[in-house]
Protein backbone atom coordinates (compact mmCIF):
# COMPACT_ATOMS: atom_id res chain seq x y z
CA UNK A 1 0.00 0.00 0.00
CA UNK A 2 1.42 3.05 -1.12
CA UNK A 3 1.05 6.31 0.86
CA UNK A 4 1.43 10.61 -0.35
CA UNK A 5 3.88 12.20 1.50
CA UNK A 6 2.92 15.37 0.35
CA UNK A 7 0.31 17.24 -1.99
CA UNK A 8 1.38 20.33 -3.42
CA UNK A 9 -0.97 23.01 -5.11
CA UNK A 10 -0.06 25.27 -7.40
CA UNK A 11 -0.03 29.16 -6.05
CA UNK A 12 -3.62 30.43 -7.58
CA UNK A 13 -4.48 27.57 -8.60
CA UNK A 14 -8.19 27.45 -8.05
CA UNK A 15 -8.48 31.50 -7.46
CA UNK A 16 -10.78 31.46 -10.46
CA UNK A 17 -12.97 28.48 -9.19
CA UNK A 18 -13.57 30.42 -5.93
CA UNK A 19 -10.51 28.15 -4.18
CA UNK A 20 -8.43 30.62 -2.10
CA UNK A 21 -5.19 28.96 -1.43
CA UNK A 22 -5.95 28.71 2.54
CA UNK A 23 -8.57 26.28 1.59
CA UNK A 24 -5.67 23.81 0.33
CA UNK A 25 -3.19 24.47 3.31
CA UNK A 26 -6.55 23.91 5.56
CA UNK A 27 -6.89 20.36 3.75
CA UNK A 28 -3.11 19.71 4.64
CA UNK A 29 -1.96 20.50 1.12
CA UNK A 30 1.65 22.55 1.09
CA UNK A 31 1.33 26.07 -1.50
CA UNK A 32 4.30 26.33 -4.13
CA UNK A 33 5.11 27.80 -7.68
CA UNK A 34 6.96 26.08 -10.03
CA UNK A 35 7.98 23.15 -7.74
CA UNK A 36 4.68 21.27 -8.45
CA UNK A 37 6.43 20.44 -11.53
CA UNK A 38 8.68 17.99 -9.69
CA UNK A 39 5.95 15.90 -8.40
CA UNK A 40 5.76 12.26 -9.00
CA UNK A 41 1.96 12.50 -9.76
CA UNK A 42 1.05 15.43 -12.20
CA UNK A 43 -3.00 16.85 -12.16
CA UNK A 44 -3.59 18.82 -14.75
CA UNK A 45 -6.75 20.01 -16.38
CA UNK A 46 -5.52 20.91 -19.94
CA UNK A 47 -2.57 19.17 -21.61
CA UNK A 48 1.08 20.91 -21.16
CA UNK A 49 1.34 23.96 -23.45
CA UNK A 50 3.81 23.54 -25.95
CA UNK A 51 4.45 26.97 -27.78
CA UNK A 52 7.27 29.06 -29.15
CA UNK A 53 7.88 30.77 -26.06
CA UNK A 54 7.15 27.72 -23.36
CA UNK A 55 7.17 24.05 -23.23
CA UNK A 56 5.79 22.80 -20.05
CA UNK A 57 6.51 18.74 -21.17
CA UNK A 58 10.21 20.15 -20.07
CA UNK A 59 9.24 20.64 -16.15
CA UNK A 60 7.63 17.37 -15.71
CA UNK A 61 10.44 14.90 -13.81
CA UNK A 62 11.46 11.89 -16.02
CA UNK A 63 9.43 9.03 -15.13
CA UNK A 64 6.52 11.05 -13.71
CA UNK A 65 3.27 10.57 -13.91
CA UNK A 66 0.54 12.89 -15.78
CA UNK A 67 -2.92 12.67 -15.37
CA UNK A 68 -5.49 14.87 -17.71
CA UNK A 69 -7.46 15.84 -20.13
CA UNK A 70 -5.20 15.11 -22.95
CA UNK A 71 -7.65 14.31 -25.92
CA UNK A 72 -4.64 11.94 -26.99
CA UNK A 73 -5.91 11.61 -30.67
CA UNK A 74 -5.42 15.64 -31.32
CA UNK A 75 -2.02 15.41 -29.13
CA UNK A 76 0.17 13.02 -30.85
CA UNK A 77 3.04 15.58 -30.90
CA UNK A 78 2.86 15.88 -26.83
CA UNK A 79 2.58 11.97 -26.27
CA UNK A 80 6.23 11.81 -28.66
CA UNK A 81 7.59 14.83 -25.93
CA UNK A 82 6.23 12.67 -23.07
CA UNK A 83 7.87 9.55 -24.38
CA UNK A 84 11.07 10.86 -24.40
CA UNK A 85 10.87 11.52 -20.88
CA UNK A 86 9.79 8.32 -19.78
CA UNK A 87 6.64 9.26 -18.66
CA UNK A 88 3.22 7.83 -17.90
CA UNK A 89 0.19 9.18 -19.25
CA UNK A 90 -3.82 8.90 -17.69
CA UNK A 91 -5.64 10.68 -19.77
CA UNK A 92 -9.31 11.80 -18.39
CA UNK A 93 -11.29 12.01 -21.61
CA UNK A 94 -10.34 7.57 -22.58
CA UNK A 95 -12.44 6.81 -19.55
CA UNK A 96 -14.99 5.09 -21.18
CA UNK A 97 -18.80 5.71 -19.98
CA UNK A 98 -20.01 2.39 -18.74
CA UNK A 99 -21.47 2.10 -15.41
CA UNK A 100 -18.71 0.49 -13.44
CA UNK A 101 -16.56 3.75 -14.42
CA UNK A 102 -19.36 6.36 -13.97
CA UNK A 103 -17.10 7.52 -10.89
CA UNK A 104 -14.68 8.89 -12.84
CA UNK A 105 -16.75 9.89 -15.87
CA UNK A 106 -15.49 13.89 -15.83
CA UNK A 107 -16.66 14.18 -19.51
CA UNK A 108 -20.28 14.40 -18.84
CA UNK A 109 -20.55 16.77 -15.82
CA UNK A 110 -18.03 19.17 -18.37
CA UNK A 111 -20.39 18.64 -21.47
CA UNK A 112 -23.56 19.30 -18.89
CA UNK A 113 -21.77 22.63 -18.44
CA UNK A 114 -20.49 23.01 -22.03
CA UNK A 115 -24.42 22.56 -23.31
CA UNK A 116 -25.39 25.41 -20.68
CA UNK A 117 -22.94 27.73 -21.69
CA UNK A 118 -22.79 27.35 -25.74
CA UNK A 119 -26.59 28.90 -25.47
CA UNK A 120 -25.48 31.76 -22.82
CA UNK A 121 -22.69 32.46 -25.32
CA UNK A 122 -25.24 32.23 -28.11
CA UNK A 123 -27.53 34.25 -26.04
CA UNK A 124 -24.57 36.85 -25.81
CA UNK A 125 -24.38 37.43 -29.52
CA UNK A 126 -27.26 37.23 -30.97
CA UNK A 127 -29.46 40.21 -31.29
CA UNK A 128 -32.31 39.03 -30.18
CA UNK A 129 -34.78 37.90 -27.26
CA UNK A 130 -34.94 34.18 -27.33
CA UNK A 131 -38.48 34.24 -26.06
CA UNK A 132 -41.12 35.60 -28.13
CA UNK A 133 -43.56 38.65 -26.80
CA UNK A 134 -46.35 40.77 -28.02
CA UNK A 135 -46.03 43.77 -26.67
CA UNK A 136 -47.04 47.86 -27.60
CA UNK A 137 -43.97 48.31 -29.05
CA UNK A 138 -44.73 45.21 -31.62
CA UNK A 139 -44.61 41.15 -31.63
CA UNK A 140 -41.08 39.82 -31.30
CA UNK A 141 -40.71 35.83 -32.80
CA UNK A 142 -38.99 33.69 -30.62
CA UNK A 143 -35.73 32.49 -31.64
CA UNK A 144 -35.25 29.56 -33.50
CA UNK A 145 -32.22 27.06 -32.51
CA UNK A 146 -30.97 23.61 -34.18
CA UNK A 147 -28.83 21.62 -31.73
CA UNK A 148 -27.18 19.00 -33.86
CA UNK A 149 -25.63 16.09 -31.79
CA UNK A 150 -28.50 15.13 -28.52
CA UNK A 151 -25.27 13.46 -26.31
CA UNK A 152 -25.23 15.48 -22.89
CA UNK A 153 -23.93 18.37 -23.91
CA UNK A 154 -26.47 18.73 -26.67
CA UNK A 155 -29.66 17.45 -24.31
CA UNK A 156 -27.76 20.89 -22.01
CA UNK A 157 -28.02 23.17 -24.72
CA UNK A 158 -31.75 21.62 -25.55
CA UNK A 159 -33.05 22.47 -21.50
CA UNK A 160 -31.39 25.73 -21.75
CA UNK A 161 -32.71 26.97 -24.41
CA UNK A 162 -35.76 25.64 -24.32
CA UNK A 163 -36.11 27.09 -20.62
CA UNK A 164 -35.17 30.23 -22.15
CA UNK A 165 -38.22 30.15 -24.53
CA UNK A 166 -36.92 29.62 -27.69
CA UNK A 167 -38.24 26.84 -30.56
CA UNK A 168 -35.59 23.81 -30.18
CA UNK A 169 -34.97 21.50 -32.89
CA UNK A 170 -32.70 18.68 -32.68
CA UNK A 171 -31.02 16.12 -34.68
CA UNK A 172 -29.02 12.95 -33.73
CA UNK A 173 -27.80 10.14 -35.69
CA UNK A 174 -28.74 7.61 -32.46
CA UNK A 175 -31.93 6.35 -32.48
CA UNK A 176 -32.76 6.97 -28.76
CA UNK A 177 -32.00 9.99 -28.61
CA UNK A 178 -35.84 10.81 -30.24
CA UNK A 179 -37.55 10.53 -26.83
CA UNK A 180 -34.57 11.85 -24.87
CA UNK A 181 -35.46 15.49 -26.79
CA UNK A 182 -39.18 15.31 -27.28
CA UNK A 183 -38.84 14.76 -23.55
CA UNK A 184 -37.65 18.21 -23.33
CA UNK A 185 -40.27 20.06 -25.19
CA UNK A 186 -37.57 20.00 -28.46
CA UNK A 187 -38.71 18.75 -32.20
CA UNK A 188 -36.53 15.99 -33.17
CA UNK A 189 -35.71 15.75 -36.59
CA UNK A 190 -34.82 12.73 -38.48
CA UNK A 191 -34.09 12.03 -42.55
CA UNK A 192 -35.85 9.14 -44.43
CA UNK A 193 -33.18 6.49 -44.54
CA UNK A 194 -33.11 4.33 -41.54
CA UNK A 195 -29.87 3.56 -39.82
CA UNK A 196 -28.52 3.99 -36.36
CA UNK A 197 -25.23 5.96 -35.18
CA UNK A 198 -25.34 4.21 -31.69
CA UNK A 199 -22.15 2.75 -30.26
CA UNK A 200 -22.02 0.89 -27.52
CA UNK A 201 -19.91 3.46 -24.98
CA UNK A 202 -23.26 5.74 -26.34
CA UNK A 203 -20.99 7.65 -29.32
CA UNK A 204 -21.93 8.22 -33.09
CA UNK A 205 -20.42 6.71 -35.37
CA UNK A 206 -19.61 7.33 -38.55
CA UNK A 207 -22.54 7.32 -40.91
CA UNK A 208 -23.13 5.82 -44.56
CA UNK A 209 -23.11 8.63 -47.75
CA UNK A 210 -25.92 8.13 -48.32
CA UNK A 211 -27.17 8.81 -44.99
CA UNK A 212 -24.50 11.94 -44.40
CA UNK A 213 -25.72 13.16 -48.20
CA UNK A 214 -29.55 13.06 -46.43
CA UNK A 215 -28.34 14.99 -43.38
CA UNK A 216 -26.70 17.59 -45.44
CA UNK A 217 -29.84 18.26 -47.40
CA UNK A 218 -31.56 18.45 -44.27
CA UNK A 219 -28.83 20.96 -42.41
CA UNK A 220 -28.81 23.15 -45.67
CA UNK A 221 -32.84 23.90 -45.12
CA UNK A 222 -32.47 23.81 -41.31
CA UNK A 223 -30.00 26.71 -41.94
CA UNK A 224 -32.51 28.40 -43.61
CA UNK A 225 -34.81 28.95 -40.76
CA UNK A 226 -32.78 29.09 -37.89
CA UNK A 227 -31.88 31.77 -35.90
CA UNK A 228 -29.02 29.65 -34.30
CA UNK A 229 -26.95 26.58 -34.96
CA UNK A 230 -25.08 24.62 -32.27
CA UNK A 231 -22.85 22.08 -33.24
CA UNK A 232 -21.87 19.06 -31.13
CA UNK A 233 -20.66 16.24 -32.83
CA UNK A 234 -17.81 14.16 -31.92
CA UNK A 235 -16.31 10.91 -32.79
CA UNK A 236 -13.64 9.29 -30.58
CA UNK A 237 -9.93 8.99 -31.98
CA UNK A 238 -10.99 11.54 -35.41
CA UNK A 239 -11.28 14.62 -36.22
CA UNK A 240 -14.90 16.13 -35.73
CA UNK A 241 -16.97 15.65 -38.85
CA UNK A 242 -17.66 18.80 -40.87
CA UNK A 243 -21.22 19.52 -40.75
CA UNK A 244 -21.84 22.71 -41.80
CA UNK A 245 -20.57 23.62 -44.86
CA UNK A 246 -20.02 27.73 -46.25
CA UNK A 247 -23.07 27.31 -48.27
CA UNK A 248 -25.15 26.57 -45.19
CA UNK A 249 -23.48 29.40 -43.24
CA UNK A 250 -23.97 31.81 -46.49
CA UNK A 251 -28.00 30.56 -46.47
CA UNK A 252 -28.21 32.05 -42.36
CA UNK A 253 -29.49 35.42 -41.69
CA UNK A 254 -27.53 38.01 -41.34
CA UNK A 255 -26.97 38.18 -37.06
CA UNK A 256 -27.14 34.54 -36.57
CA UNK A 257 -25.35 32.72 -34.37
CA UNK A 258 -23.11 29.33 -35.19
CA UNK A 259 -22.10 27.39 -31.94
CA UNK A 260 -19.66 24.97 -32.81
CA UNK A 261 -18.66 22.66 -29.83
CA UNK A 262 -16.16 20.47 -31.33
CA UNK A 263 -13.60 23.26 -32.07
CA UNK A 264 -11.09 21.85 -30.30
CA UNK A 265 -11.08 18.94 -32.02
CA UNK A 266 -11.13 20.67 -34.87
CA UNK A 267 -15.26 21.68 -35.35
CA UNK A 268 -18.08 20.91 -37.31
CA UNK A 269 -18.53 24.11 -39.13
CA UNK A 270 -15.90 24.83 -42.48
CA UNK A 271 -15.14 28.60 -41.00
CA UNK A 272 -14.71 27.81 -37.51
CA UNK A 273 -11.48 29.63 -36.07
CA UNK A 274 -11.12 26.98 -33.03
CA UNK A 275 -10.83 29.75 -29.44
CA UNK A 276 -12.14 32.58 -31.53
CA UNK A 277 -15.83 34.32 -32.43
CA UNK A 278 -15.53 35.00 -36.06
CA UNK A 279 -18.11 36.64 -38.12
CA UNK A 280 -18.22 36.25 -41.47
CA UNK A 281 -18.93 38.95 -44.29
CA UNK A 282 -22.58 38.07 -44.47
CA UNK A 283 -22.95 39.11 -40.58
CA UNK A 284 -22.88 35.16 -39.56
CA UNK A 285 -21.16 35.12 -35.73
CA UNK A 286 -19.00 31.78 -35.29
CA UNK A 287 -18.18 30.88 -32.01
CA UNK A 288 -15.42 28.43 -31.75
CA UNK A 289 -14.32 28.85 -28.05
CA UNK A 290 -12.82 25.87 -27.01
CA UNK A 291 -13.07 26.22 -22.95
CA UNK A 292 -16.57 26.27 -22.68
CA UNK A 293 -16.39 24.48 -19.10
CA UNK A 294 -13.57 26.89 -18.38
CA UNK A 295 -15.88 29.78 -18.42
CA UNK A 296 -17.68 28.80 -15.86
CA UNK A 297 -14.96 28.04 -13.31
CA UNK A 298 -16.90 27.60 -10.23
CA UNK A 299 -19.50 25.30 -11.29
CA UNK A 300 -16.55 22.82 -13.29
CA UNK A 301 -15.10 22.90 -9.78
CA UNK A 302 -17.93 21.57 -7.99
CA UNK A 303 -18.93 19.16 -10.52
Amino acid sequence: MYSVKEVLIQKNAGYLAGWNDEVYKRAGAKIVDKEVWESDIVLKVRPPLVESEINETEFFKSGSTLISFFHPSQNQDKIKLLQKRKMNLFAMDQIPRISRAQSFDALSSMANIAGYKAVIEAANVFGRFFTGQITAAGKVPPCKILVIGAGVAGLSAVGTARRMGAIVKAFDTRAAAKEQVESMGAEFLQVEIKEDGSTVGGYSKEMSPEFIKAEMALFLEQCKICDIVITTALIPGKPAPKLISKEMINAMRPGSVIVDMAAEAGGNVELTKPGKLFVTENGINIIGYTDFPSRLPVQSSTL
